[in-house]
């Protein structure tokens, strides 16, 4: 397997399509409702296209990642953007490589976030609840966790639709996967040609990624919260205030210290 620093230089460009903005919205209306926030850690943050959004807005954010590569990327992407837009809006944001089942900052935040099914890429029970312990820690009393998981139904979907190609004139990529029912687990394999932009003759590299994740009962994560010490959880599906559906793609859930 090529080193994981190819694969967060092009990490963006195979994610620009995912929803963001969608992210970026349900987070304003949970803070509606659980109350605004001034300090926010983003767990399992990448290269930034949450954290970034959230310090334009004002906050003040610290992004975890256990990835240097993506926080290198993440660093880059905040440095580029011009200083009078920061000073205008007076976020922060301190970059932080930590491990999000025990993550620690000096002081507890008013929010914590994770998006984009961070928590399914932890695949034992004991380290989930490892990282709901480490946040419930973390936060402030009254202050409120937002996460997202995929189901077993998406993982299911995947290795039923599978394989999946994208032939574009800068990337192209083979991704398969292969579903372990017994563990609710899935293996995505990549295969990915991007052109290298330092290669004066147009060059492609290849990049070879595998990637584990696992679903959990929802029933299961929510005892596991209450075990952690949060008072209050509730549960929505694909970026709605709304209870989940079998047909749900997408839960959430919002853990109230």
């Amino acid at each position: 397997m090529r080193s994981y620093r190819q694969f967060a230089t092009v990490y963006d460009r195979l994610m620009e399509d995912m929803p963001y903005p969608k992210w970026l919205r349900f987070m304003r209306e949970c803070w509606d409702r659980y109350g605004i926030p001034s300090t926010v850690v983003d767990l399992g943050c990448g290269t930034g296209s949450i954290a970034i959004p959230l310090a334009h807005s004002g906050f003040h954010v610290y992004g975890i990642d256990l990835s240097a590569d993506m926080l290198t990327i993440a660093r880059q992407k905040w440095e580029e953007t011009p200083q009078q837009a920061i000073r205008s809006h007076g976020g922060t944001i301190r970059w932080l490589q930590q491990d999000m089942r025990n993550w620690q900052l000096p002081g507890e935040v008013d929010a914590a976030v994770s998006f984009c099914d961070c928590l399914n890429y932890i695949t034992e029970q004991e380290d989930v609840e490892a990282a709901f312990r480490a946040t419930y820690r973390g936060l402030k009393e009254g202050g409120v966790f937002l996460f997202d998981v995929h189901p077993l139904k998406t993982l299911k979907d995947y290795a039923q639709q599978q394989p999946f190609i994208l032939d574009e004139r800068d990337i192209a990529y083979l991704w398969t996967s292969e579903m372990d029912e017994e563990r609710s687990e899935i293996e995505h394999n990549l295969t990915i040609f991007a052109k290298d932009p330092q290669d004066k003759e147009g060059r492609f590299v290849r990049i070879e990624e595998t990637h584990v994740q696992r679903a959990y009962d929802s029933d299961w994560l929510e005892s596991a919260l209450l075990k952690a010490g949060f008072s209050k959880v509730e549960r929505f599906a694909d970026f709605q205030l709304k209870l989940p559906l079998p047909s749900s793609e997408r839960l959430f859930f919002a853990a109230v210290k």
